[in-house]
């Protein structure tokens, strides 16, 4: 069964839970209520392990549950529409009996340029209209007094809020509020996405994963030992420090002769003990004396699987530093697993055009992507041929080849040069086009 953690104040909460009753019962969605939204990060953090998905009230506890667990949580939220807007004047020129046109609004900074263009939509402006945003660490005094001291100057009919608290406060000074609240129908979206990714997150950890392991110069240990059993107690230590990432993992281990070494597991298994797989390799490494080379490969099947596993580790053993480098069933790679220069990239494309212009310039789709993606994580705006050499472990030559290709067909353009020295010639500054 999957569990669904619903995370709003309790009126949202209960509102959202009477429609999670239509969905089907291996769906278990389990409220979390709270009074102020700042308690959000607890929550989540506390009862992630838990749930196998979020489905948030709102975008400010949604914004708050994706900074305490990280961006690539299965966390949903409904985000307000032009309806959600429409159906507080709506509901508002009812109860007063009068066409309402001046109203305070208060939103999450994310989701005000949404806002405004639902409210140009009714033709209304900033004469009559009053927004007000804030972010995730926002001080509930003072959005209430925003709405309190436009209500006291007359330039406003009412408040539309989308914090519980606001409304709480602007109902005991006698001031008109109204929710902004999703609708059913967003509710019942919302479910869907969270619903479809918690089974889409089971599948994927049920992967097969398979996990090469080579030792390097295993064969040239014998010649520096000095003890007769030295490689025999050498393999015995090995499989057991193995076994006890195998045991970790419920995995099985194969042996196949010289240092090489092969565990099947699963994905989900796997991606959880990344750091005791780290830990693994540099143990082995220290008993040997050897650098050691890991490749990991994830697949629908087991040969799919062994398959990007080979990849893998002949990818890891092309690296000066060795390490862990991931290959997953979308083809995306990634190297230095688990460390702060984690690089992740894709060795395929489907842009026909991006293809055709690599051929002509004699660079890899491989090659391009990881070069894209070390600026992308290292935020340069600008780079030089130095800079791609150093991250990438190649030559400063074979860094200038690949750029000059680049500029030439388009993907890449000469910026300016930097002169970092009295002597020498200036360093020339790159861009990619992206």
């Amino acid at each position: 069964m999957y569990r669904i953690g619903v995370v709003g104040p309790p009126p949202s909460v209960e509102r959202i839970l009477a429609i999670a009753n239509e969905f089907e019962h291996e769906i278990e969605f389990v409220p979390f209520t709270y009074e102020d939204a700042r308690e959000v990060s607890r929550i989540v953090q506390e009862h992630n392990a838990e749930c196998n998905g979020w489905f948030c009230s709102g975008p400010i506890p949604y914004t708050i549950a994706k900074n305490a667990v990280g961006p690539d949580a299965n966390i949903v939220y409904c985000p307000p529409t032009g309806s959600n807007l429409y159906r507080c004047f709506i509901q508002m020129s009812i109860d007063h009996n009068e066409v309402v046109k001046s109203v305070s609004v208060d939103m999450i900074d994310t989701e005000g340029p949404n806002l405004r263009e639902a409210m140009s939509e009714l033709d209304l402006n900033d004469e009559t209209m009053f927004l007000h945003t804030y972010d995730e660490h926002y001080n509930p005094e003072a959005i209430t007094s925003y709405h309190v001291s436009l209500w006291k100057q007359g330039k406003t009919q009412g408040a539309f809020t989308t914090l519980s608290s606001v409304e709480r406060a602007l109902r005991e000074e006698g001031i008109p509020v109204y929710r902004v609240l999703i609708t059913k129908m967003e509710i019942r979206q919302a479910m869907k996405i969270v619903i479809e990714r918690a089974r889409s997150t089971y599948f994927k950890d049920t992967q097969i994963g398979v996990e090469f392991i080579e030792l390097e110069q295993f064969d040239k240990i014998p010649e520096r030992s000095q003890t007769r059993y030295h490689l025999q107690q050498l393999e015995l230590k090995i499989r057991q420090i193995l076994l006890l990432l195998c045991e970790r993992m419920d995995g099985s281990l194969m042996a196949n002769g010289n240092g090489r070494y092969q565990i099947f597991s699963t994905r989900g298994a796997i991606q959880r003990e990344i750091d005791r797989l780290r830990h693994t390799v540099t143990q082995l490494s220290l008993e040997a004396d050897v650098p050691v080379a890991v490749g990991v490969g994830f697949g629908e099947t087991a040969f799919s699987a062994e398959n990007n596993a080979r990849k893998a580790i002949q990818h890891a053993k092309e690296r000066p530093e060795f390490g862990i480098v991931i290959v997953q069933d979308d083809g995306v790679m990634i190297e230095s697993v688990g460390e702060s220069e984690q690089l992740t990239y894709s060795y395929r494309s489907s842009d026909r055009e991006l293809l055709d212009l690599l051929n002509k310039a004699n660079i890899s789709v491989k090659t391009y992507n990881k070069i894209k993606a070390l600026v992308q994580r290292m935020g340069w705006s600008t780079f030089t041929t130095t800079d791609i050499a150093s991250y990438l472990s190649m030559t400063v030559r074979n860094a200038q080849r690949i750029l000059g290709s680049l500029c030439e067909y388009g993907l890449a353009e000469l910026k300016g040069e930097e002169q970092q020295a009295v002597r020498g010639r200036p360093k020339k500054m790159y861009a990619l086009k992206m």
